[in-house]
């Protein structure tokens, strides 16, 4: 099982098959295992009940449909952003892997006194971010910065609010590090996880070189790329906006349709039942009108994950005499002074409070920020200007962004670590 798994990794002149993929090595294709992200096998750990044992982790390591490369879709939604995906080549998706990162992502003993993990800033419970206006570690220490939330991070490339991580593996080691969120040092948490049994079993298993720092973040890295959003009423409404759209002419009488063209027929009729089943009020209806109208929220919160992935400067925290300078601390460009990268606004209502200073309790708040054009400052953002919305169209706007926005959250299981 050990040497498949590494054969796929470092190109050993081999072919197997598992769970009914053949899969060849040595720089040719291989097919993969297809999985849809959101499936709760996926995150759900392995089987059972209580602490892991060892037992339980060889059985789930024998299995070689566990370490197949997976090739992965986006639920309905999300799918629209399947060109952003990113998936490193030197870390593929495998389900070993996600129940490894699963262990790790929710285990505090990778802190320096064994209370924080990264669960404790990303709290599935909380929108996977902090209902604090600060990221609080160690000995109760607070950071200077809201917590991001960490799901939909497959379709993002650079990481934290400034951006400074290249990648998701690059994050997920450095709060561990950090004498403020987890207090350890990565040689420390090294030595912790390689004294844990049932962790060393895995990742033995998992890695040629076994428990390293930069394995734990590839493990935790793939986790994260499996937590994403499921559909939301948007989704569905939009779907059938755009069915609308593309056959207007053949619904012009549905009568006619359902004897010429059955199958469409029943593809609008599928369409239908799936807004009527998730539905959104007449003011969330008229503040979707609003969000890619008047109240330009498009401008900077675009795409299938509502983000451009760019830094922008909303006047958020500008009034200080020393502001966090957020993206120029990385660039030195200064242009990026005081920007900060734009969120996704999937789930957006399950993670309060909000911008980068957690300074924001409600999204009523967000709102009247953006509508009187924020703290005007040298850089501000070329985008913030005052919308002008009255009191019912901020209302409006936040049903959209509540209603509208808000899926399902994969099943995840919180406990099941290593003994």
């Amino acid at each position: 099982m050990t040497s498949c798994h590494r054969m796929a990794q470092f190109g050993c002149r081999a072919a197997i098959v598992a769970a009914g993929f053949v899969i060849a090595f040595c720089g040719t294709a291989h097919a993969q295992k297809k999985v849809t992200l959101g499936d709760p096998a996926l995150t759900a750990g392995i089987p059972g009940d209580g602490p892991l044992t060892l037992p339980e982790i060889r059985d789930w390591l024998a299995k070689e449909e566990n370490h197949v490369p997976l090739e992965v879709t986006l639920p309905k939604g999300l799918d629209a952003g399947a060109a952003n995906i990113f998936i490193p080549e030197n870390n593929p998706m495998t389900l070993a892997k996600i129940e490894l990162g699963r262990q790790l992502y929710f285990d505090p003993r990778l802190s320096s006194d064994g209370t924080i993990s990264c669960a404790s800033c990303h709290d599935p419970n909380q929108g996977y971010g902090a209902h604090t206006r600060f990221g609080v570690g160690v000995d109760g220490q607070e950071g200077g910065r809201n917590s991001p939330v960490s799901y939909n991070r497959i379709v993002s490339r650079e990481q934290f609010w400034d951006g400074r991580a290249s990648t998701l593996e690059d994050q997920a080691v450095g709060p561990i590090a950090n004498p403020i969120e987890m207090g350890n040092t990565h040689d420390s948490c090294v030595e912790t996880l390689s004294k844990i049994p049932g962790y060393k079993l895995q990742f033995d298993a998992i890695f040629e070189d076994g428990v390293t720092i930069l394995n734990a973040g590839n493990a935790m890295a793939t986790f994260e790329r499996a937590l994403v959003t499921g559909p939301t009423p948007y989704d569905y409404e939009n779907d059938l906006r755009n069915f609308k759209k593309l056959f207007a002419d053949d619904l012009a009488d549905l009568d006619e349709l359902r004897e010429d063209d059955p199958e469409l027929y029943e593809q609008y009729v599928e369409l239908v039942k799936a807004t009527e089943t998730n539905p959104m009020s007449e003011s969330a209806q008229r503040g979707m009108t609003l969000y890619f109208g008047k109240a330009n929220c498009a401008l900077c919160h675009t795409g299938a994950n509502f983000t451009d992935e760019q830094y922008h400067n909303l006047g958020v925290g500008m009034e200080v005499a020393e502001p966090d300078l957020g993206r120029y601390e990385v660039t030195k460009d200064e242009k990026d002074k005081g920007a900060f990268k734009t969120p996704t606004l999937r789930n957006v209502a399950l993670s309060a409070p909000y911008m980068h200073d957690g300074s924001q309790a409600t999204l009523e708040e967000v709102m009247k920020w953006y509508n009187i054009g924020g703290h005007k400052n040298p850089w501000l953002s070329d985008k913030m200007k005052p919308l002008k919305l009255d009191d019912q169209e901020l209302k409006d706007v936040v049903a959209f962004m509540v209603e509208g926005l808000t899926g399902d959250f994969p099943k995840v299981e919180t406990g099941r670590l290593p003994q």
